[in-house]
């Protein structure tokens, strides 16, 4: 897949189709949802982000990506995501992997970075 493909291929997906994946994966891990909107707030600035709609790429023009975003690393999906030069994909995958960091069990505070 080219990176124009990869990049059509996330700027398509619709957040509320994602969102209850999301949900099932920390809370089938022992979370809340509560946790989920609070560590998905503090990255992209969405106040209720479960009422949070549209494809990525329009959502992602309306967040505001928390500062400490640019800290997260980690591999998500085989990719590393510090290496990520597409801003969309990347965001996408910062969202992937805060969402496993809860799932795993780290604390909120550690995934905002305040740790």
């Amino acid at each position: 897949m080219t990176p124009e493909q990869q990049h059509d291929k996330f700027a398509r997906l619709h957040f509320e189709k994602i969102y209850p994946m999301y949900v099932e994966k920390v809370t089938r891990k022992g979370r809340t949802v509560a946790d989920l909107d609070i560590v998905l707030s503090a990255l992209t600035g969405f106040e209720t982000p479960s009422a949070a709609s549209g494809n990525y790429a329009e959502l992602f023009e309306r967040a505001e990506f928390a500062p400490w975003a640019d800290k997260i690393t980690g591999v998500i999906c085989g990719v590393r995501v510090e290496t990520l030069e597409d801003p969309l994909i990347k965001k996408a995958r910062q969202i992937d992997k805060v969402v496993d960091e809860l799932a795993k069990g780290k604390t909120i505070e550690k995934i905002k970075r305040e740790v």
